[in-house]
């Protein structure tokens, strides 16, 4: 069904009951979970009937084992959760009992999948004092996987309302596990249905713990987004399920923020720019000059950026001699922030060897022969002789990927509430993306028409309107570099893609140059 709307109106909040405290020298999860009423937002989708969010949940066909699974990340990461859930196979289909059967458990699910890429990364809306309006974001995102609508193409002024409702909700982000899946779980209950919301950290902790026997020493590494790792979300939950387990040995936390490498991931300008010849003024990744994360010119070799093809962009021809030093590749993301954590081990008093990495953001599992190479690097590494980081990790540090658990926490949940889907087939799964919404003028975009920066993080909380149009998955959405990776990295995903594309009459608008295949 298409429907035709005017620009939606700001809906002022009298009050919102989140705030961000600057004041506080961390704010965490905990503090963004003090929403005590309700957020703009929510009462635009329950009480609003003229708002483009509100949601008559009245009418919802809640606990239906034919309705898909929802999924979302706030980019194209999260799908490496969704491949783990499409290809995880440790139950018979038919008993439901522990053991593989050759066919994946959920190969009679239908997914949803909504990639919020225009409003990425979330991991720095904490940095930009703006984690309500993160929130806000939050909501919206589990508002269309309840919800009918999407458009069709970006710059339609008519919507559709053929979208399936879900079951229930993964949050395949970390930074949106941390700082909204409270929220997300206080908004469905007023709504009055029952939806199982399932995140990516509790899931991560699990698995690094089990690296460990119970009376062992050792470090994990937490390799995450600024914004998750400002939450202490994993830290705390490690800890806290490491003394509920009955671990007796030094077990320590050391944490990473990967500024950048999500959206180098996802191809975001400010962070990268593959057809750049010299630095750029508008890169705001790690450099010789950046404060916080600021490149080390006595470790260069220790990095080993790859200068090729100007993965690194240098204002001289002799990279000793860089004045401006920006990285212009994913892969030297991870060197620079796999080193920079090893120096913070390094200096760590009574330091333990690191063990385990859990891979706190899920962009970074596209990563991991990158992750491994470099690590391996940094084990062998010798300085006058001696090894540099050798005692202070394993070989062979185990890389943790919390999709599996949370493949095991879904199964779980579809077989006590008897929710599995004995009719549809992951085939008929649809994948949708946000882009900037060009019927709305108060936007703004820079010249690849992704938001600027400035306008991306001054945005405010309350000021409820449609910043973003959803829309499926295409080519002109989605860089052909991101979908060569998908094609290699995730191939059953991929063809799921490939699918909506051929098979899926939602897609049926969008051009033979447009379609993915």
């Amino acid at each position: 069904m298409k429907r035709t709307r005017s620009l939606p109106a700001y809906l002022l909040a009298a009050a919102v009951a989140f705030s961000c405290n600057k004041t506080a020298t961390q704010e965490t999860a905990a503090a963004a979970a003090q929403t005590v009423e309700s957020l703009a937002i929510e009462k635009a989708i329950l009480e609003d009937q003229q708002n483009f969010y509100y949601t008559n949940f009245k009418e919802y066909p809640q606990n239906d084992p034919s309705l898909p699974i929802g999924v979302f990340d706030s980019g194209t990461g999260g799908l490496t959760i969704l491949d783990a859930l499409v290809n995880y196979d440790q139950f018979n289909n038919q008993s439901k009992a522990a053991g593989a059967d050759k066919e994946p458990d959920f190969s009679r699910e239908k997914f949803i999948y909504l990639a919020d890429q225009a409003n990425m990364p979330y991991g720095n809306y904490y940095s930009a004092n703006k984690s309500d309006l993160l929130v806000e974001h939050i909501i919206k995102d589990a508002q269309f996987l309840m919800a009918s609508k999407y458009y069709t193409r970006s710059g339609e002024k008519s919507y559709q309302e053929d979208k399936q409702p879900v079951k229930a909700i993964v949050v395949a982000c970390n930074t949106a596990t941390a700082y909204g899946k409270e929220h997300i779980e206080s908004f469905i209950k007023k709504t009055g249905i029952d939806l199982k919301v399932i995140g990516v950290i509790d899931a991560g902790a699990k698995g690094a713990l089990e690296v460990f026997k119970k009376d062992e020493n050792g470090t994990v590494g937490v390799f995450a987004t600024v914004g998750t790792i400002a939450s202490k979300g994993y830290e705390k939950t490690f800890l806290a399920l490491k003394d509920k387990m009955g671990y007796t040995g030094n077990l320590q936390v050391v944490n990473q923020g990967g500024q950048g490498l999500a959206e180098a991931i996802d191809e975001e300008p400010d962070f990268i720019q593959r057809d750049a010849k010299a630095p750029r003024q508008n890169y705001r990744g790690p450099s010789l000059a950046n404060a916080d994360y600021q490149i080390d010119k006595t470790l260069l070799d220790v990095y080993n950026f790859n200068f090729d093809h100007q993965k690194m962009l240098c204002d001289s021809k002799n990279s000793d001699d860089c004045q401006v030093l920006q990285l212009n590749a994913p892969e030297n993301y991870v060197r620079y922030h796999l080193v920079s954590m090893m120096e913070k081990l390094r200096k760590t008093p009574n330091a333990q060897p690191l063990k385990a990495v859990i891979l706190g953001c899920t962009h970074y599992p596209y990563m991991t022969k990158d992750i491994n190479q470099v690590l391996g690097e940094l084990y062998n590494y010798k300085k006058n002789g001696q090894y540099v980081y050798r005692a202070l990790m394993a070989q062979n540090v185990r890389l943790i990927d919390p999709a599996i658990n949370v493949a095991a926490e879904l199964h779980a949940y579809l077989k006590e509430k008897n929710l599995f889907n004995q009719q549809a087939k992951s085939l008929s799964s649809e994948f949708y993306i946000s882009v900037p919404n060009l019927n709305n003028p108060s936007i703004k975009t820079d010249s690849v028409g992704r938001f600027t920066y400035d306008y991306k993080y001054g945005r405010n909380v309350g000021e409820i309107q449609e910043y973003v149009a959803v829309v499926p998955f295409s080519k002109k959405n989605i860089p052909v570099e991101t979908l060569n990776r998908f094609k290699t990295s995730i191939p059953q995903t991929y063809k799921l893609i490939q699918n909506f594309h051929q098979a899926n009459p939602k897609t049926a608008t969008l051009t033979a140059e447009e379609k993915i295949n």
